[in-house]
C-alpha cells in the first residue's frame, strides 16, 4: 500500500447545516482523546526517524552497524539512514556520491527498473496466486461429473434436497478449513519457518491434496481431501502478499501487492482451461471418472512449481531481522536492490520500524479488543468487514464455483457449459487488470458505488433470461452475456477494493490483527456461499438465486454509501480524522449528499455546494458525493 502524505496546511471548513449541528462538539468531546492517542501511535510508526538531528542519526546508525555485525558497512548504513529519514532530500546530502544520487534519481524516474532477483520473486508470487485461483475453480467442471459417481447427484426439480447440500458441503470444504483452522496457522508457520518456509509448506499441501482429491472413492473421502486443501489455501493467501510487500521497494509495493488479485483471476481462468482440456478424457481400465480426477489433480502442478521455486528467492529481510539475523537480512536486501546504499536505507528503516513497534506494543493493551472498544478502530473494522462480506455475497463465487452447473440448467451442453465458464474466467482476468489504475484514480468508494448497482442489474438480467423460451437463440446468449457483464462490473470494483481498503483503513498499530479479522470474515462467508448455492439453485431455481444475490448487491450499495468513507490518497492523520467522524453523522451526511446530488445532476436544479464533512480540505466530500 502506498499513501501520499500531504503536508499542506488546511483550514477546517465551516459547517452550517442543521443536520450536522453539534457533530463537531461530539467529536471533540468523545473522540479527541482517543484520536490523539491513535495519532501519536501512528506518528511513531509512520516515521520513527522524524525529528532526529543528522548528528544523532549518524551516531545511531554507526552504533547499529557495530551492534549487529555490520561494522564493515557502517558508512554505507549511515548514508542509508540519512536517506531513510527523508527520501526527498537526497540531492542535498553531502555524504552521498554522484553515483549514489544517480541511482536514487533513477529509482524514482524508472521505478520498474529492478534486479532480476526481484522479478524472479514476482514470478514466484504470481504463480502462487495462480495456484490459489486454480484451487478455487477446477471444482467447477468437476461438479458436472463426481456427484453422479458418488451417488449425490441432485434430481431435477427436487428442490433443496440432501444431495444439493452434500454437493455444497464438498465444494465448500476448503473454505471451512480456512475459517476454522487454516488462517489461524498463518502466524505460527511464518514464525517458525519464515515466509519462504510457509509458502513451501502450503504449496506442498496444495500439491499433495490436489493429487489426493484425484484418487478419492466416495464423497466423504473427497470432502476430507478438500478440507485438507484449506491448509494450503488459507496460510498461502495471507503469506504471499505479505512476503511480496516486505521484499518490494516502496515505490512499486502497491502494484506488486495488487498483482495477487490479478494473477488469482488468471489462475481461475486457467482452472477452467483444465476443465475444458480434461472433460472428454475417457475412463481407463480400473479408473472411473478419470476426467474429473484429472481436473482436480491439475491444480497441483503449479503448486509443485512454486514449492520448487520458492527457495531460489531471498528470505524476507523483515522476518530475518525479527529473528535477529541482520547480516542475512542485509544480504537479502543486496539481492533485491541495485546498490548497497539502497539496501542499507531499507535495512535501517526496517530496523527502526521494528523498534518502534516493540515500543508501541508496550503501550497498548489487547489489540483485538481495541478493534471494537476504540471508536476509530471500530469504524474501520465495520467498513472493511462489510466489504469482505459483500465480496462473497455479491454472487461472484456462486458463479466461480457453480457456473458450469448453472449453464447446464440453462440448457447448455456440458461442453458448452465449461466453455462458457472459461469465458467468465477470461473476463474476470481481463477486467482485473484496470483495477491497478482505477483504484488510485477513481477511488475505492466510487468504484463500489458504481460496481454494486451494475452487478445487481446484470444478475437480474441473467436470472430473467432463464424465463426466455429455450427454443429462442436469445435464451443462452443473454444468460452468458449477463454473467460476463456482471464479471466485468465486479473485477475492477468489488473485486480488488476489499483487500486494498482493509490494508489501509486500520491504524498501523492494529493493522495486522485488523487484516486478520477481515480475512477471516472473507473466508467464513466464502464457505457459506459455496455450501448454500446448490440448495438455493434447487429450491429457488436460477431465477430466484440470481435475484437473491442481486438484492445483496443493492444492500451493499446502501451500506457502502452510508458506512464506507473514502481512503484513497489520504495520509495517516487524515485517515484518523475520517474514521473519527461518528457513524451516525457520516450516514446522515451521505443521505443528504445523495439527495443534493440527485437534485443537481438528475433534476438539473441549481443548488449550492455542500460543505465538506472532514477537517481536511473537501476533496473527499466533493469527489465522493458525485457518485452518490
Amino acid at each position: 500500500m502506498s499513501l501520499n502524505e500531504k503536508s499542506e496546511t488546511r483550514q477546517p471548513p465551516s459547517r452550517d447545516q442543521s443536520s450536522l449541528k453539534g457533530s463537531e462538539t461530539f467529536i471533540e468531546q468523545h473522540e479527541s482523546p482517543r484520536r490523539a492517542s491513535t495519532q501519536n501511535l501512528n506518528a511513531k510508526l509512520a516515521n520513527p526517524l522524524a525529528g532526529l538531528s543528522h548528528e544523532q542519526l549518524m551516531a545511531d546508525a554507526e552504533q547499529f552497524a557495530k551492534t549487529h555485525e555490520l561494522a564493515e558497512y557502517a558508512e554505507t548504513i549511515q548514508k542509508g539512514a540519512l536517506i531513510a529519514q527523508d527520501p526527498t532530500v537526497f540531492e542535498s546530502l553531502p555524504m552521498l556520491t554522484d553515483e549514489d544520487r544517480r541511482v536514487l534519481r533513477r529509482e524514482v524516474t524508472h521505478k520498474w527498473d529492478q534486479p532480476k532477483t526481484l522479478y524472479y520473486l514476482v514470478v514466484m508470487c504470481s504463480l502462487a496466486a495462480a495456484v490459489q485461483g486454480m484451487d478455487e475453480s477446477v471444482i467447477n467442471g468437476a461438479n458436472l461429473f463426481f456427484p453422479s459417481q458418488f451417488g449425490i447427484q441432485p434430481a431435477p426439480g427436487a428442490g433443496a434436497s440432501r444431495e444439493q447440500w452434500l454437493v455444497g458441503l464438498v465444494n465448500s470444504a476448503p473454505y471451512l478449513c480456512c475459517g476454522v483452522l487454516g488462517c489461524w496457522l498463518t502466524e505460527p508457520l511464518n514464525r517458525w519457518l519464515g515466509r519462504r518456509g510457509a509458502i513451501f509448506v502450503t504449496a506442498m499441501f496444495s500439491f499433495l491434496t490436489c493429487i489426493w482429491q484425484g484418487v478419492t472413492n466416495s464423497w466423504p473421502h473427497l470432502f476430507i481431501a478438500r478440507f485438507a486443501l484449506g491448509l494450503g489455501i488459507g496460510p498461502k493467501s495471507a503469506t504471499v502478499p505479505v512476503y511480496s510487500a516486505e521484499c518490494a521497494p516502496p515505490l512499486i509495493r502497491g502494484g506488486l501487492v495488487m498483482m495477487w488479485q490479478t494473477w488469482t483471476a488468471f489462475g481461475i481462468m486457467l482452472g477452467y482451461v483444465m476443465d475444458i482440456a480434461f472433460q472428454n478424457v475417457p475412463d481407463s481400465s480400473g479408473i472411473r471418472g478419470l476426467n474429473w480426477r484429472l481436473m482436480l489433480g491439475s491444480a497441483g502442478i503449479p503448486a509443485l512449481l512454486v514449492a520448487v521455486q520458492v527457495y531460489g528467492c531471498p528470505e524476507s529481510p523483515r522476518w530475518l531481522m525479527m529473528k535477529g539475523r541482520y547480516p542475512k537480512a542485509f544480504e537479502s536486501l543486496r539481492r533485491l536492490r541495485h546498490t548497497e546504499v539502497q539496501a542499507a536505507r531499507d535495512l535501517y528503516y526496517i530496523h527502526v520500524l521494528l523498534e518502534a513497534e516493540k515500543e508501541v506494543d508496550k503501550k497498548t493493551g489487547n489489540k483485538f479488543l481495541e478493534l471494537f472498544t476504540v471508536p476509530r478502530n471500530r469504524r474501520a473494522a465495520q467498513a472493511s468487514c462489510l466489504l469482505m462480506f459483500m465480496q462473497q455475497f455479491c454472487g461472484v463465487n456462486a458463479i466461480a464455483y457453480y457456473s458450469s452447473t448453472i449453464f447446464v440448467q440453462g440448457g447448455f451442453s456440458q461442453t458448452a457449459a465449461i466453455l462458457a465458464s472459461f469465458g467468465f474466467g477470461a473476463v474476470n482476468f481481463v477486467f482485473a487488470a484496470p483495477a491497478v489504475w482505477t483504484i488510485d484514480t477513481f477511488g475505492r468508494r466510487n468504484l463500489l458505488l458504481v460496481s454494486f448497482p451494475l452487478m445487481a442489474a446484470m444478475l437480474l438480467m441473467t436470472g430473467f433470461a432463464f424465463w426466455i423460451p429455450a427454443s429462442s437463440p436469445a435464451h443462452l446468449g443473454i444468460i452468458a452475456l449477463g454473467i460476463y457483464l456482471f464479471t466485468a462490473a465486479y473485477s475492477p470494483g468489488e473485486g480488488p477494493v476489499p483487500f486494498t481498503y482493509s490494508a489501509e483503513a486500520y491504524p498501523l498499530y492494529v493493522r495486522d490483527i485488523g487484516m486478520s479479522l477481515a480475512t477471516a470474515t472473507l473466508w467464513f462467508f466464502n464457505f457459506v456461499v459455496a455450501l448454500t448455492v446448490p440448495a438455493l439453485l434447487g429450491a429457488w431455481t436460477p431465477q430466484g438465486t440470481f435475484a437473491w444475490f442481486a438484492g445483496w448487491n443493492l444492500f451493499g450499495f446502501v451500506m457502502s454509501l452510508l458506512f464506507v468513507p473514502e481512503t484513497k490518497a489520504l495520509s495517516l492523520e487524515e485517515l484518523d480524522q475520517v474514521f473519527s467522524v461518528p457513524t451516525r453523522t457520516h450516514a446522515a451526511y451521505q443521505l443528504k449528499a445523495a439527495g443534493h446530488n440527485f437534485r443537481r445532476h438528475v433534476l438539473r436544479q441549481k443548488v449550492g455546494k455542500m460543505p465538506p464533512l472532514y477537517e481536511h480540505e473537501g476533496a473527499i466530500g466533493e469527489k465522493t458525493y458525485a457518485a452518490a
